[in-house]
């Protein structure tokens, strides 16, 4: 009966453990797609490197919203223009920003975050390396009154002085 229980148990909350896991959502329609697979292949390769203006930390292929849709009708039609990637990517920054790139570059406005993680490294592992370096603090012996204190605190059960 246990066994049936259990049996079950798994078989009900199997369903469940596929609603919870990850997978891509690609939102690709199929009359965005390009017919020649090598310069889709390229196309989704640019859009890797694109976020959705609107969503957070969504490749413009996953995202479902219509700015995306009109960004990756825009690469696959400068892909089909013959632009090289890199030049897809200039014409996308040029357009939306530093956002629209997963991948920022290093400028003078995003230098603060390109260093940030290594100052942040440093800092600590000089913080670990004064600590180990000073050591831990010894503890003075206690002097013959404080002994004697503590003695008479054990000794009577009252609260110290």
């Amino acid at each position: 009966m246990k066994r049936l229980i259990l049996a079950l148990a798994l078989l009900c909350a199997l369903p469940a453990n596929f609603l919870f896991c990850a997978v891509p959502a690609w939102a690709v329609e199929p009359d965005e797609m390009l017919r020649d697979p090598a310069l889709e292949a390229r196309a989704r390769e640019v859009s890797k490197g694109l976020r959705c203006v609107i969503c957070q930390n969504e490749t413009i292929d996953e995202s479902h919203a219509e700015i995306a849709h009109d960004m990756r009708i825009l690469v696959r039609e400068r892909v089909t223009a013959g632009d090289s990637n890199q030049q897809i990517l200039d014409y996308m920054h040029s357009r939306y920003g530093d956002y629209v790139l997963l991948q920022p570059r290093f400028t003078t406005a995003t230098f603060i975050l390109w260093l940030a993680p290594l100052v942040i490294l440093m800092l600590g592992g000089l913080a670990v390396a004064s600590r180990l370096k000073r050591g831990g603090h010894e503890v003075a012996p206690l002097t013959p009154e404080e002994e004697a204190a503590l003695a008479s605190f054990n000794d009577s059960g009252d609260k110290a002085p």
